[in-house]
């Protein structure tokens, strides 16, 4: 009996023990959370109901209850229709059950009116921008109505700063489109933020969830720093940009280049195609035409945009351009073919004066457009073409005026300068481009004298490219009035008019002037009877001068000696026997003394002359003397000898050399 009695005993607690475990299995499950049921918007019929559960397992099974009425689901989200519910005005009971095998469990209880429960999503497709220290926000909306904001902030580089709650209304002008600011930011800093939300339209609002962690670049407050190359190839041109970095703030979040120009965004002549452009290279290759083109890049970052570099590339250097002998655009030309006019103001292109068409334009838009070119206007004109689909190239390029006409004002400040006796500079200005209304042929340039009325008038034509000019054979002393005509082929403009005066002759340079051409004169004469002398010299040879020796005088002691007369002594002449005798005419040559007694007392003093000179006979030998002499000595022979004496004649103490032919 004890035995039985264990027995029964131990079954009783075997069966207490399988009781405890199941029932500790069904105590296993963990209540999952009380659900929350709502809808997106104030007008949407769609509930969701959303519930929390910390499980590992798999194969969960769900039950919604809405009071009474339960609903399966596999997931923790449950979506009903309004028309399931049919209890969406007034209160109810909501719990979740989840079963887990042989074992459930259930989540608290929770009485709500589920048409006053509303929970917007998440704020997604946030943008961002700067202003000042001032950062705007933007979303998409979930309702037009204005919502609750909650936003938590911190700087991005300290990740350990807490965050920074703040609370706001969004502005709903623009009703797609939720805008709210956060205020008291550094633009020079990076954050990182998160947004949530809920409806002020409703009686039981819940808070969205938060939107992603989002990472607020710095602003770009200064324009991208570019450098610019360009080179000439083949009717294009190959510019290269090349830029500096942003701050390192402003780049968290990346940054992205925009690359435009104007050319290619009027169509002209190849389509606008997106620039790809390498970040990190901070470098990018463009092609334009020879026209004028302004290129533009702009950095962007998730914050907003840098302000434009605007890079200007000129027309090529026109000067020597020719002016259009054909031009197109009253014809037919290639799709791939742009024309463009540029209106000249002051010698330079101005790009928003650009007259563009090209061959896609429809034949209205082309007459519209021919009609914007005006008449008597300067025009820069191109033909462009598109190489290769993506390269514009230039392949025309001239001057082009659709109607000219005579200038409409006169060559600007002209005025004379350095004026002078017989000249003047003149200096003037061009007529301005819009004042021309032509292309200038040339200038006509007249002067007259103002002294006189019926004086004519002298025109000279002067090169249109030239801007000085000398005036010259002008008279001394004399106002002219010079005038100055710009003439294109349509006609003469105005006329630019100024005075002037001469500079008068100075006399002192005509004196000096007569004081050159009289020593010129004497110098002239001197050197042509010098010529004529050594001429006359070359051609008559001169007679020889008999050389008388240099005598000192004798001086006599006594007057007496000097006032004695003059004796002649007796010269015989005796003739060689082999020669002819002396001529009659040698013996003639003989005077005698009393000849020279018939003197005057002039006579006497030369005759005491020459007694003073006979005295000193003994120093100084006369030349008979001598010719006796060398006689003597056998130096001549005795017919030189004779005929030397009969050449010599004595007189009063003079020797006269008389040249006597020889037999």
């Amino acid at each position: 009996m004890e035995t039985l009695k264990c027995w029964r005993s131990l079954r009783e607690y075997i069966g207490v023990f399988v009781f405890l475990i199941m029932v500790g299995k069904g105590s296993a499950c963990e209540a999952p959370s009380s659900p929350e049921c709502f809808r997106r918007t104030a007008v949407d019929s769609v509930y969701i109901c959303e519930w929390s559960m910390d499980t590992t397992e798999s194969n969960v099974m769900y039950y919604v209850y809405f009071n009474k009425t339960k609903f399966k689901s596999f997931e923790k989200t449950r979506y009903l229709n309004e028309e399931q519910i049919r209890i969406a005005r007034s209160a109810v009971h909501i719990w979740v059950e989840a079963r887990v095998g042989n074992s459930s469990c259930t989540s608290p209880k929770r009485s709500v009116v589920l048409g006053d429960t509303v929970k917007y999503e998440a704020p997604h497709n946030i943008s961002m921008s700067w202003f000042k220290n001032n950062l705007s926000l933007s979303w998409t909306a979930s309702e037009e109505h204005p919502a609750a904001v909650e936003i938590r902030v911190r700087r991005n580089w300290n990740l350990r700063e807490p965050w920074r709650n703040l609370q706001r209304t969004t502005d709903t002008s623009t009703p797609s489109k939720y805008y709210v600011i956060v205020d008291n930011l550094l633009n020079d800093s990076d954050y990182q933020l998160q947004i949530r939300h809920r409806s002020t339209q409703v009686l039981n609002p819940l808070w969205s969830d938060w939107s992603p962690l989002v990472t607020v670049p710095a602003e770009l407050e200064q324009k991208p720093d570019v450098t610019m190359r360009t080179w000439l190839l083949n009717g294009t041109r190959n510019v290269t940009l090349t830029w500096k970095p942003p701050p390192h703030a402003a780049a968290v979040s990346g940054v992205i280049y925009s690359l435009r120009d104007t050319q290619s965004s009027h169509g002209c002549p190849c389509k606008e195609k997106r620039h790809l452009i390498n970040p990190r290279k901070h470098t990018a290759t463009i092609y334009v035409s020879l026209s004028a083109v302004n290129i533009s890049l702009i950095a962007r970052n998730t914050a907003g945009f840098s302000p434009p570099a605007i890079l200007q590339v000129p027309a090529e250097p026109y000067a020597d351009l020719k002016i259009c002998d054909k031009t197109l655009p009253d014809e037919k030309f290639k799709k791939k073919t742009c024309l463009e006019w540029y209106e000249l103001q002051d010698g330079e292109s101005r790009p928003e004066n650009v007259i563009t068409l090209t061959a896609k334009k429809s034949k209205k838009e082309k007459n519209r457009i021919r009609k914007k070119i005006k008449d008597y206007v300067r025009y820069l004109y191109f033909e462009h073409r598109c190489d290769g689909g993506w390269k514009p190239q230039t392949v025309k390029m001239c001057l082009f005026y659709q109607k000219e006409g005579a200038p409409l004002r006169e060559p600007q400040d002209l005025i004379g300068l350095s004026e002078k006796q017989t000249s003047v500079d003149l200096s003037w200005k061009e007529i301005p481009f819009e004042d021309q209304r032509g292309f200038l042929t040339h200038y006509i340039l007249c002067s007259v004298k103002v002294s006189s009325q019926y004086e004519p008038k002298e025109c000279c034509n002067i090169s249109a490219f030239v801007t000085k000019h000398q005036l010259e054979n002008l008279t001394p002393g004399t106002k002219y009035n010079i005038s100055l005509v710009g003439v294109t082929r349509a006609g003469e403009g105005p006329e630019a008019l100024v005075a002037i005066n001469t500079l008068p002759e100075n006399p002192v340079n005509v004196l000096w002037w007569s004081l050159g051409f009289m020593f010129l004169f004497l110098f002239l004469t001197t050197m042509c009877t010098c010529i004529s002398k050594r001429i006359l010299n070359k051609i008559f040879h001169p007679v020889p001068t008999p050389v008388i020796p240099d005598c000192i005088p004798y001086q006599p002691e006594t007057q007496a000696f000097l006032e004695g007369k003059e004796q002649v002594d007796e010269l015989t002449l005796h003739q060689h026997p082999e020669h002819k005798s002396v001529p009659e005419d040698a013996e003639e040559t003989t005077v005698l003394r009393g000849d020279w007694d018939e003197g005057t007392d002039e006579d006497e003093d030369d005759r005491a002359d020459s007694r003073m000179s006979e005295g000193s006979s003994d120093e100084c030998p006369s030349s008979t003397e001598e010719a006796l002499r060398s006689s003597r000595g056998g130096e001549m022979t005795d017919l030189e000898v004779d005929n030397e004496i009969a050449s010599l004649i004595y007189r009063n103490g003079l020797v006269f050399d008389m040249k006597t032919d020889s037999p």
